[in-house]
C-alpha cells in the first residue's frame, strides 16, 4: 500500500485526535497571520505617511537634524537649486524620482490682532504643486487620509495653519473648522486684555504689551481699509537676528492626525517664508525633499546621492538621511510590533509542538503491536520513521491548508467591520485593518514555519516508533 495512503487511513482512524490536532494548528497559524497582517497594516500606513509628508529621503546641512531646531538658518543649504537640478538631471537618479522639492522651515509667532492671542508655530516654506504630489504617493494601497495642500494657486501672502493653532487664534469660526471649539481665555490672557485697555485709558501711546506682540500690534495699527477676519502676522528673526513681521491671509486649518504638529504647524508659500528670513539676501532652504517611485529603490538612490554630493558639492557639507532617520517613532514601532510578534509566534509555535508531539506519541503507544507486525513483515525501521513523518505532514499541510480559509474569512470580516482606533498622540481615528495577502515574506514564513514545527514535534515520537523491538512490541498487547 502507498505510504501516503496508509498515512491517511491512520489519521482516519482517530478522527477526534486528528480533528482536536488540526484545531490547534488552524487556531494557531490564523492568529499569527492576523497579527503579522496586523502589524505590517501599521507599518505600511505609518511608512505611507512619513514619505507623503517627508519624502523617502531629504539632503540637509550636516548637523541640521540634530541641532537646527534652534536655528534653522544656520544651516541653509545655498544655491539649491543647483543642487535639485544635478539631482533631477543625473541618469542614474531621474528613473528613481517622483519628486524633487525644497523646502524652508523657520520658527515664529503667529498673531491674530482682532482677538489679542499668539501662538508660537514652526513654519515651513513650501513649493505647494511639489507637495500635493508627495501626498498622492501610495505604494502600497493604503488607506489615505493626507489632503491636498489648499496653498496651490492660492495669492502669495496665503497660509494654511493647524486645528490647533487655530483654536489658539480663536479662528476656528472664520475658517470654519469642524470639531473645533475657541480656546477658552486664560488668566494671563485676561491680564494681557486687562492691562491693555488700562493703558489705553491712562496713556493711549504707552506700550502695555510685550515686545514681540507689540511688533505685531504695530503693523495692526497701519491704515488698512478692508481687514479679511482671518489675517494674521507672523513674527521671525532673520538671519541676520533682526525682528520681522508678514502679513499672511489664513486660508484653511488642517488636521494633521498628531495634536503636537497641529497645535504648531503653519505652511506658506516658499518665497514668503524665504522673504522673511533673508529679506534681500541671496534666498537659502533647509531641506531638499526627494521621494522616490518605490521605497525598494531606497538603498540604489541613497547610494548615488551620496556620490553625487560628495562630488560636486564637498564645499556644503550636505548629508543625505532617510524618512527612517527622520522621523525615529517608525524604527520604535517596528522594534516593539517585531518583539510582539515573535514573543505570540514563539507562544503559539511551542504549543503547536507540544500538541502534536503529543498526538504523535499517543498514536505510538495505541499503535505498538502494529509496529511490531511491520518489523516482523520486513519493514525497516526507516520506512517506519517514514509512515508517522508523513502522517505529521499530512496534518501539517491540511491544518496549514484551512488556516489560510480561516484567516480569509476572519481578515475580510475584520476589513469590513469598519473597527476604528486612535493611536496614542493622534487625534483622529483610523481603521483596524489586516493586510495578510499583500505581506508573501510573512505568508511563506507562516507557512514554512507551521510546517517545519509540525515536522520537527512529529521526529522524536517516529524515531522512537522506528528504534522499538520487535519481540516488546508484539507482546504489548
Amino acid at each position: 500500500m502507498n505510504l501516503w495512503m496508509l498515512a491517511l487511513r491512520n489519521l482516519l482512524r482517530n478522527r477526534r485526535r486528528s480533528l482536536a490536532t488540526l484545531l490547534a494548528m488552524v487556531v494557531g497559524l490564523t492568529a499569527i497571520l492576523l497579527f503579522g497582517g496586523y502589524r505590517s497594516n501599521i507599518l505600511y500606513g505609518m511608512e505611507t505617511g512619513f514619505v507623503q509628508f517627508s519624502g523617502h529621503l531629504q539632503v540637509q546641512r550636516r548637523g541640521y537634524f540634530v541641532d537646527g531646531g534652534d536655528n534653522p538658518t544656520a544651516y541653509g543649504i545655498a544655491g539649491y537649486q543647483r543642487v535639485i537640478d544635478a539631482i533631477a538631471n543625473d541618469p542614474q537618479l531621474a528613473p528613481l524620482l517622483r519628486v524633487v522639492t525644497p523646502t524652508l522651515q523657520l520658527g515664529g509667532i503667529a498673531g491674530h490682532m482682532e482677538s489679542g492671542h499668539t501662538r508660537s508655530v514652526l513654519a515651513q516654506g513650501l513649493v505647494a504643486p511639489d507637495i500635493n504630489r508627495l501626498m498622492q504617493w501610495n505604494d502600497y494601497g493604503m488607506v489615505s487620509y493626507a489632503q491636498p495642500l489648499a496653498l496651490e494657486g492660492t495669492a502669495p501672502h496665503a497660509a494654511v495653519i493647524g486645528t490647533g493653532v487655530a483654536r489658539k487664534l480663536q479662528l476656528c469660526a472664520a475658517l470654519q473648522v469642524p470639531h473645533c471649539t475657541n480656546a477658552s481665555t486664560n488668566a494671563s490672557t485676561n491680564a494681557y486684555t486687562s492691562a491693555r485697555t488700562s493703558a489705553a485709558v491712562q496713556a493711549p501711546e504707552a506700550p502695555a504689551v510685550p515686545d514681540d506682540v507689540a511688533a505685531l500690534s504695530a503693523l495692526e495699527r497701519s491704515p488698512d481699509a478692508e481687514r479679511p477676519p482671518t489675517r494674521i502676522e507672523m513674527l521671525v528673526a532673520t538671519a541676520k537676528g533682526a525682528p520681522n513681521v508678514a502679513s499672511l491671509q489664513a486660508i484653511k486649518a488642517v488636521n494633521l492626525g498628531i495634536k503636537a504638529i497641529d497645535d504648531m504647524y503653519l505652511a506658506m508659500h516658499l518665497p514668503q517664508a524665504q522673504r522673511l528670513l533673508y529679506g534681500t539676501q541671496a534666498p537659502e532652504v533647509t531641506s531638499i525633499v526627494v521621494q522616490l517611485q518605490h521605497t525598494a529603490q531606497l538603498p540604489a538612490a541613497r547610494a548615488r546621492l551620496h556620490a553625487l554630493l560628495a562630488q560636486d558639492f564637498a564645499a556644503q557639507d550636505l548629508e543625505v538621511l532617510d524618512f527612517r532617520t527622520l522621523n525615529p517613532m517608525f524604527g520604535q514601532t517596528d522594534e516593539f510590533m517585531a518583539s510582539m510578534f515573535g514573543f505570540i509566534a514563539l507562544l503559539i509555535a511551542v504549543i503547536v509542538l507540544f500538541t502534536i508531539a503529543n498526538t504523535m506519541g499517543t498514536a505510538v503507544v495505541e499503535r505498538t503491536v502494529e509496529i511490531g507486525t511491520l518489523r516482523a513483515m520486513g519493514q525497516r525501521c526507516s520506512g517506519i520513521r517514514r509512515l508517522f513523518l508523513c502522517e505529521a505532514l499530512l496534518l501539517g499541510a491540511a491544518g496549514t491548508v484551512l488556516g489560510l480559509l480561516a484567516t480569509a474569512v476572519v481578515a475580510w470580516a475584520i476589513n469590513h467591520s469598519g473597527w476604528t482606533w486612535t493611536p496614542p498622540g493622534y487625534s483622529y481615528a483610523y481603521l483596524v485593518l489586516v493586510r495578510v495577502w499583500q505581506d508573501l515574506p510573512l505568508l511563506a514564513g507562516s507557512i514554512v514555519g507551521m510546517l517545519a514545527v509540525t515536522l520537527t514535534s512529529a521526529w522524536w515520537p517516529a524515531r522512537r516508533a522506528a528504534r522499538m523491538d520487535i519481540v516488546d512490541a508484539l507482546r504489548h498487547a
